[in-house]
């Protein structure tokens, strides 16, 4: 089960895990998606960064400056440390992927209604054509469902939000959950339903009744995954929240570790921590108790079992 890194470091995506909801036991079926362990993606969308966009509106003048005066240098530093995926969306849905960490954003220089993802930097896909990818393999996969959070909104004015909701009722329709109770997977088939949409901007959340509001991440911000991990057990010790929530599994950079290791990428400083990130994957039990885990989010989807190890974690509340 599970994608793999070859010795080559090349990423791979095992498809084993594509339908992974529907082979649950039946007696999970009842349970609220919250309680269930499901595997997600981290700035989901970072393995299609553009190597010729300018960097994002959200980052310092500073940054913004040497993007545009020196791009040759600045740029392709900024791109090795924003990326944080190999795989594509399908790709991740197929290794069995279910939550989506989509940022949207509007490039300054862009077209009127042209909405790309961004992680300091711009994505080479826009925000439509990944959804519509996005629902059409739903329809090749009946009984899986995604949750897709969408944040960031860098550069987007009120009548982007509305055209971005358009598009997202327009591309999904009737496989929208509207916010209420959490479902469980049972609820969500009868009702033919696969996708709940989170949306990080309240005001646009209060007047669609489609979308949820933005689900919590626990970001630990750290370096050493000692210290990602003491973070974690801190967040578990003051308790989940009641709803979905996220653990984040994905070590961050800073700026004194990228000047002490200017030959490194993230992807360089994440694989060799890993198995040490996995075997407290592994350790996590699901459920309501309140330092049980639900999502969990990872970088470099497909370079190890974190995808088989979280959806594992279900066989835990069989147990009680």
């Amino acid at each position: 089960m599970g994608g793999q890194v070859s010795a080559s470091g090349n990423f791979q995506s095992c498809g084993t895990n594509a339908d992974w909801m529907s082979a649950l036991c039946p007696l999970l079926w009842d349970v609220p998606l919250h309680h269930l362990s499901i595997p997600g993606s981290h700035d989901t969308m970072t393995y299609c960064l553009d190597k010729k966009s300018p960097i994002a509106q959200s980052q310092s003048r500073l940054l913004q400056l040497l993007g545009k005066v020196l791009p040759c240098i600045t740029r392709p530093i900024v791109l090795k440390w924003s990326t944080t995926q190999v795989l594509g969306v399908t790709e991740q849905l197929d290794a069995g992927v279910r939550y989506l960490d989509l940022r949207v954003a509007h490039m300054p220089e862009g077209s009127e209604n042209n909405l790309h993802f961004v992680h300091m930097v711009y994505s080479t896909a826009l925000v439509e054509d990944t959804l519509t990818e996005i629902s059409e393999w739903l329809e090749s996969h009946p009984q899986e469902v995604v949750i897709l959070a969408c944040r960031d909104f860098d550069g987007l004015t009120d009548n982007l939000h509305e055209y971005l909701v358009a598009c997202i009722n327009n591309i999904f329709g009737d496989m929208l959950c509207p916010r209420g109770e959490v479902p469980t997977l049972n609820q969500l088939w009868t009702r033919g339903q696969q996708v709940i949409l989170s949306y990080e901007e309240a005001s646009v959340v209060s007047r669609h009744r489609e979308l949820w509001p933005g689900i919590p991440y626990w970001w630990g911000d750290q370096v050493k995954p000692q210290e990602l991990i003491h973070y974690l057990e801190h967040m578990k010790r003051c308790g989940r929240p009641g709803g979905l929530f996220v653990a984040g599994i994905n070590l961050t950079e800073n700026l004194m570790y990228i000047l002490a290791h200017p030959s490194e990428s993230l992807e360089k400083m994440t694989l060799p921590n890993l198995p040490y990130l996995r075997a407290w994957v592994r350790e996590q039990c699901p459920g309501p108790g309140v330092q049980c885990t639900n999502i969990i989010a990872g970088d470099f989807i497909g370079a190890d079992t974190f995808v088989s190890d979280v959806i594992r974690l279900n066989d835990k509340l069989l147990r009680r």
